[in-house]
């Protein structure tokens, strides 16, 4: 994987603080081996404690991160994870998150392959089971390099030409499996994404560049999921959530069910949500999550 990235990283300089509208940048939280989105190991002392075999391992249960374990790009209260390790005691828990592992570690804590069997960023293109790689999948191999510049140089115009009340920095965030693209760059405040959110969803500014960048690169194949608060992904087809069914066989599981907020159609929870393997489930929040999952799993 190392060496399928060594083009990807000449191109592509990790970026230091940019303000211009230009900015294309990878994640600043990326460790040292970026193409690989792996951390480095800890201690077994240090290490998280994974639940042992649960009462009930044939029934898996995926869960999205933001809006659905946590606030939008918010940390994991306390409650919650003591709530996801309860419930790992019954069932098979697995996390599935766009973003990748050092952003869900951000919000879930330091060692989360550790906190339950299977964990999946940027939508499985980097899989663990048991604290360990799975797989990891490179975007740059396989549109090549050509069309990544032509993604991001079309992706900068239009975003120059965009009005918005507010702009900010990282516009484009490059990762091993897809980019995100934020109309008001990741740099925002938190007032900043709330007072977006409701620009965007009056003004369908995600949905527009969506649309453009669908007629734009009709001949790549491309899925455009729109997520959280400010962004969107970018990546090819069949590279959405429902990638990370692959490494969960169908003889090891009875049933999987997969809880998610943005599951409406063009939403980065839809697909793997309505697919015929999951019993998909739509919350409105943590505390809908923990209500839901009680009803189902812990009563």
């Amino acid at each position: 994987a190392r060496r399928m990235a060594e083009p990807m990283l000449a191109y592509i300089k990790r970026s230091k603080s940019i303000s211009s509208c230009h900015s294309y940048h990878r994640s600043s939280t990326t460790p040292p081996h970026p193409m690989t989105d792996a951390v480095p190991s800890e201690p077994d002392s240090k290490k998280p404690k994974m639940a042992s075999s649960p009462e009930n391992p044939r029934v898996m249960a995926l869960f999205d991160v933001d809006g659905t374990l946590t606030i939008p790009r918010g940390e994991i209260t306390p409650s919650m994870m003591e709530f996801m390790q309860s419930l790992s005691s019954k069932i098979t828990v697995g996390i599935v998150g766009g973003s990748d592992l050092p952003k869900q570690e951000e919000q879930l804590g330091s060692g989360v392959v550790d906190k339950f069997p299977y964990n999946f960023s940027q939508n499985g293109l980097v899989a663990y089971k048991d604290g360990k790689v799975l797989e990891v999948q490179t975007i740059a191999k396989h549109l090549g390099e050509d069309n990544v510049k032509r993604i991001v140089n079309w992706t900068m115009k239009y975003l120059a030409e965009l009005d918005l009340p507010v702009k900010r920095g990282t516009f484009i965030e490059f990762r091993s499996g897809m980019f995100n693209v934020s109309p008001i760059g990741r740099n925002c405040s938190r007032e900043e994404r709330n007072d977006y959110e409701k620009f965007d969803l009056a003004n369908n500014v995600r949905k527009d560049m969506v649309a453009a960048m669908k007629k734009e690169f009709a001949d790549l194949n491309l899925t455009f999921s729109i997520g959280g608060q400010i962004s969107f992904d970018v990546f090819p087809a069949g590279w959405d959530k429902t990638y990370c069914l692959r490494f969960l066989k169908e003889e090891d599981f009875d049933e999987i069910h997969f809880f998610g907020d943005k599951t409406f159609e063009g939403g980065n929870d839809y697909e793997i949500f309505s697919h015929e393997r999951t019993k998909g489930h739509t919350v409105t929040s943590p505390d809908d999550t923990r209500e839901q999952c009680t009803k189902l799993f812990m009563s």
